[in-house]
């Protein structure tokens, strides 16, 4: 993966969907830039940017629900993540195993 490759919007933040890379079930979708993707590729746990805190989290640090990297792949117009993981608990703040728990 070359970073310089990845499209990040005006606020430098880039979409990342995290999945589960043993079922293939979509989890959650996070937003990362340029430093918490480097973070993730050193350390193999899911670091991402909130936006509403302005800081970065690593995934689990303070629940124990981590994600650790399994692979990290961009779309094909480098403008999006999919991060395939080992999720450890619940991926969603609700206690849920993935945000996506809702339908119409």
């Amino acid at each position: 993966m070359n970073l310089d490759e990845l499209k990040f919007d005006s606020n430098g933040l880039i979409p990342c969907i995290a999945q589960d890379h043993a079922n293939g079930e979509v989890l959650m979708l996070a937003w990362m830039n340029r430093e918490a993707v480097e973070r993730t590729l050193a350390t193999q746990q899911m670091t991402y940017w909130s936006r509403s805190r302005q800081e970065f989290w690593i995934k689990g640090q303070t629940s124990g629900h981590t994600q650790r990297l399994i692979k990290l792949s961009y779309d094909c117009d480098a403008d999006a993540l999919l991060a395939q993981i080992e999720q450890v608990g619940a991926a969603c703040h609700t206690g849920h195993r993935s945000c996506f728990y809702r339908d119409f």
